[in-house]
């Protein structure tokens, strides 16, 4: 860990050894380096805008200053999901890649695929034009991840992946050159071996994610995917001494703490991120977002009380880019959530309603649902009514770039029960959008957690089973069994949970609205399946969901689930692995 520290070290050091006064207009490749890497010390520092200052200077000139800038403003718009935010970081970007593309040599990397075949690609381009190949396919493959924060829509995805072909092809093509015995390393070769570490580990991991049908299309048009690969790379570019080295350690940090639940089973390796982590934590004692991966570690091991301290110390720790507080009062609402202290997750999510903008329908909807999950007699001292809450959410829908947000198409879908004269309440509002983003994998960890709010959903069981009959009767009752499924499976009670599950599928017939609870029902099954060492059921359980249900709330995100457990089965049945069933 301490190697980890000094070689990062020794990068910021660079900022020292930088004479500015003698700079040409056009600074040479190992300047532009030295600057770009001082200039990210600045932002990991909290210095937001000196570093842009810095950056902006040159971003006109250098590509490397160009590529640097807009990779910042990517980061606060990843963080803060502000729209303004998220447009004008693709639009530097786009700038950014015309930049790179001055650089670049005429017939590029990925146009010389006969040369590359007979090993000569190395010998025919400069260093410069190298470099440039490696910043213009990172253009390319960061508007592909805008493109996607915009839109979890899977055609959209896939219309994003075609475009970006070319960066995937030069990326591979230069893995080639790095590979080949005519590669000779210039004086900056670690910072373009990063890039190449970085794009191949990028397009890797995030491939292997992909549902199986997306991946059949993409591997006609050239894509392939190996997580463990891609993960591999990753990890060299994050340990080596370069330019790119952040990068891959901020990417492995969200695979690992939140790629993995949003868009799978909750299976990254929590140990391997809080390793990565430590050596910046310890160089960037007050670093906004070190202290926000920290505080997402703490939160995924169920240590909440750990977890809210680290969100609010991040916050504490900077003003100036107030946009990623709304980061922390994202997830400070969540962990009040799963403690079940709803008046002040209402606190959070009215916060984040009167600052952000990001989607003013999600979280008009969380206040409303926190009200909702208050007690009658329970004293309200917000001075909202849920009802007028819940009326307002389909008013507050809003599009970035032309697309509208899958949580905010399922916040205005439960939402319009309110719009009539006398609506029939949502049984536990809260705890069903807990479940829209795997929350119940976070609580899991925490048996005293998981029994509150088990506690919570018998209560609603029980108002249920008194309430008169609705047309949204069976769907909030399949509800109330899906939460309740979950968990029982983690307080170790498998055989109630697997009935909770099956009497979900034996009402689909009946169910009205919610048509994504069915999908989820097999998927989760067949994760209890797995967890009991019945691969082949867990995979008919898996194939049924995937196959057999669409057009249904959510569904990119449950795909992306299916899929991630798909590939944990299978990878379990290969190495002929079997869990040994939990008794209840």
């Amino acid at each position: 860990m301490l190697e980890k520290i000094n070689r990062f070290d020794s990068i910021c050091g660079e900022k020292n050894r930088v004479n500015v006064s003698s700079r040409s207009p056009k600074p040479d490749l190992k300047v532009s380096l030295d600057e770009c890497v001082a200039a990210l010390d600045l932002f990991l520092s909290n210095r937001f805008e000196e570093a842009l200052t810095k950056l902006r200077s040159k971003a006109k000139d250098s590509m490397y200053h160009s590529l640097t800038y807009a990779t910042i403003l990517e980061m606060q718009a990843m963080m803060t999901f502000e729209p303004e935010d998220i447009i004008n970081a693709g639009n530097t970007m786009k700038e950014a890649q015309t930049i790179c593309q001055k650089f670049r040599k005429k017939t590029t990397v990925a146009d010389s695929v006969n040369s590359l075949m007979n090993k000569h690609a190395a010998e025919q381009f400069t260093e410069e034009e190298m470099h440039a190949e490696v910043c213009y396919a990172e253009c390319l493959l960061q508007r592909a991840a805008l493109t996607f924060l915009q839109d979890e829509n899977m055609i959209s995805f896939i219309k994003g992946s075609i475009k970006i072909r070319n960066s995937y092809q030069t990326y591979k093509e230069l893995l080639n050159i790095v590979q080949s015995s005519k590669y000779k390393k210039g004086e900056n070769y670690s910072h373009f071996e990063g890039g190449v570490q970085l794009g191949i580990g990028a397009f890797n991991l995030t491939i292997s994610l992909l549902p199986t049908r997306i991946l059949r299309l993409l591997e006609f048009v050239g894509f392939s995917g190996n997580k463990e690969y891609g993960l591999e790379q990753l990890q060299e570019g994050a340990s080596t001494e370069n330019f790119r080295a952040l990068l891959c350690t901020m990417l492995l940090l969200c695979y690992h703490t939140f790629m993995s639940f949003v868009l799978g089973t909750g299976e990254g390796d929590v140990d391997d991120a809080e390793q990565l982590l430590l050596p910046f934590l310890k160089r960037y004692p007050k670093g906004a977002i070190f202290l926000f991966f920290a505080g997402r570690i703490e939160e995924i091991r169920g240590n909440i009380d750990a977890a809210i301290l680290r969100f609010e110390e991040c916050c504490e720790a900077q003003q100036h880019w107030k946009q990623f507080h709304h980061m922390c009062y994202w997830e400070l609402m969540w962990c009040f959530t799963f403690k079940r202290q709803w008046k002040m997750a209402y606190f959070y999510a009215d916060l984040l309603c009167k600052e952000n903008s990001w989607s003013k329908s999600t979280y008009m909807y969380m206040k409303a649902a926190y009200l909702g999950m208050l007690e009658d007699e329970d004293y309200k001292p917000f001075g909202d009514d849920e009802i007028e809450l819940f009326r307002k959410v389909p008013s507050m829908k809003q599009k970035i770039a032309g697309k509208s947000l899958p949580t905010e198409k399922f916040a205005i879908r439960k939402a319009r029960r309110y719009l009539t004269q006398n609506p029939v309440k949502l049984p536990v509002p809260a705890l069903e959008m807990m479940y829209i983003w795997n929350g119940y994998t976070v609580i899991g960890k925490h048996q005293d957690l998981t029994e509150g709010i088990l506690e919570t959903l018998n209560e609603a069981e029980r108002i249920l089973e008194s309430a008169p009959a609705t047309e949204f009767l069976v769907d909030d009752q399949c509800l109330v069994k899906l939460l309740k499924g979950l968990c029982l499976k983690h307080l170790g009670k498998l055989l109630e949970a697997e009935q909770s599950f099956r009497w979900i599928h034996t009402k689909e017939q009946m169910i009205q609205y919610d048509h994504y609870l069915i999908p989820n029902a097999l998927l989760e099954h067949g994760l209890l399946c797995m967890q009991t060492g019945r691969n082949e059921e867990t995979i008919k359980l898996l194939e049924s969901a995937k196959q057999n249900y669409k057009n249904y709330s959510m569904e990119s995100r449950t795909h992306f689930r299916i899929q991630a457990a798909l590939l944990k089965v299978k990878s379990h049945t290969q190495n002929g692995s079997q869990s040994l069933p939990s008794t209840t």
